[in-house]
C-alpha cells in the first residue's frame, strides 16, 4: 500500500480571531512517499508533480489534514482531493477524546520529541525568502506525523503530553490500512 504523509504551510488570512481558509495561500507542501521511502517538497510551481504523487497514493496521512491541508490544496487541484482516502490523525484523536490535541503534545508523548518551530515561524521564513528553513521545518513536521502514524498502526494507540503528564489514547487503527487500494486514476496530463 502506498502511503503519502504530508503537511502544508500557508500565508495570509490570519487575524486575532482565527483565519478564513479562503484567504490562505499555499507556500509549501512536503511529503513522505512510502513507495520510495523518501521526503520531498513542493512549491506552487511544483504542484503538478504533487498531484501525480497524490493520485498514485492509496492513502494520504496528515494532521488536521481533512479540515485544513486538503481544503487549501483543493484551491489549486483541478479535481477534488477530499474524495481520496485519507487519515487525519487529529480527527482520529479528537473523535476519541472529544477535543483537539496539538501535534507537538502528541510528538512529546509518543516520540519524546518536539516540533522544530511553529506556523508563525513558517510564515516569517516565507516572508524573509528563507525557503530552505521553511522546507526543513515542513519536512520535520511530515517526519513527526509519519512516526506518529507508524506508532499508532503498530500499537493501536498514541500518547500525548499534557500539563507534564503523559496520557494514552486508544485508537481503532484496524480499518486504516485495510480494504482495497484507493489510488485515483486521473487523466490530468502530467
Amino acid at each position: 500500500m502506498r502511503i503519502v504523509t504530508f503537511d502544508i504551510e500557508t500565508i495570509g488570512g490570519f487575524s486575532r480571531g482565527g483565519f478564513d481558509l479562503k484567504d490562505l495561500e499555499l507556500t509549501i507542501c512536503c511529503t513522505h512517499d512510502s513507495a520510495m521511502d523518501s521526503f520531498d517538497s513542493f512549491l506552487k510551481e511544483d504542484l503538478p508533480r504533487l498531484w501525480k504523487l497524490f493520485e498514485q497514493a492509496d492513502v494520504l496521512v496528515g494532521f488536521n489534514s481533512d479540515h485544513f491541508d486538503i481544503p487549501i490544496l483543493n484551491k489549486y487541484y483541478p479535481g477534488d482531493l477530499s474524495t481520496m482516502r485519507s487519515i487525519d490523525l487529529l480527527a482520529e484523536v479528537s473523535n476519541v477524546l472529544g477535543r483537539r490535541v496539538k501535534l507537538d503534545s502528541i510528538a512529546a508523548g509518543t516520540l519524546g520529541s518536539k516540533k522544530s518551530g511553529s506556523g508563525l515561524d513558517a510564515m516569517r521564513w516565507w516572508k524573509e525568502g528563507n525557503i530552505k528553513k521553511l522546507r526543513e521545518y515542513c519536512i520535520k513536521d511530515v517526519e513527526i506525523t509519519k512516526k506518529i502514524f507508524d506508532y499508532a498502526v503498530k500499537n493501536g494507540s498514541l500518547k500525548f503530553k499534557e500539563l507534564g503528564t503523559v496520557k494514552d489514547v486508544k485508537l481503532d487503527t484496524s480499518r486504516w490500512l485495510s480494504g482495497k487500494t484507493a489510488a485515483l486514476t486521473q487523466t490530468l496530463g502530467f
